[in-house]
């Protein structure tokens, strides 16, 4: 049986839809996290060791690089949050339609990203 179905193989011309794109980045959000969760326990860890390992915390997180660092952290825990509750809503059956996943997604997106610019805001 021949399949007269057409293949479309360039990544460069498949549209990928807002809503997987939102549920992509959630993901990413997540692993993020996961592996920011590491780094936070290790400064944690360090300035709980002494006054001298205190301080030299203070010092790392004092530093642009680290200022940075929480800033993402930070981004992708607001982002992760603001995507999971889009997510738990559609669990409850709220936003399946295709427009309502769309306006989801670019809800989530622009919370999102205002979210991020007020905690940019917040940490620098």
């Amino acid at each position: 049986m021949k399949d007269n179905r057409p293949v479309n193989l360039s990544i460069t011309t498949i549209k990928i839809p807002l809503a997987a794109v939102a549920s992509f980045t959630h993901r990413v959000s997540g692993a993020a996290l996961f592996v920011g969760t590491a780094i936070l326990l290790y400064l944690l860890q360090l300035s709980l060791e002494s006054q001298t390992s205190f301080d030299l915390a203070v010092e790392i997180l004092s530093s642009p690089a680290a200022k940075l660092i929480i800033w993402l952290l930070l981004s992708a825990l607001l982002y992760h949050l603001i995507a999971g509750t889009k997510h738990l809503l559609l669990d409850w059956g709220i936003g399946e339609s295709k427009q309502g996943a769309k306006t989801g997604a670019a809800l989530t997106i622009a919370l999102a990203a205002i979210a991020i610019v007020l905690g940019g805001v917040w940490v620098w």
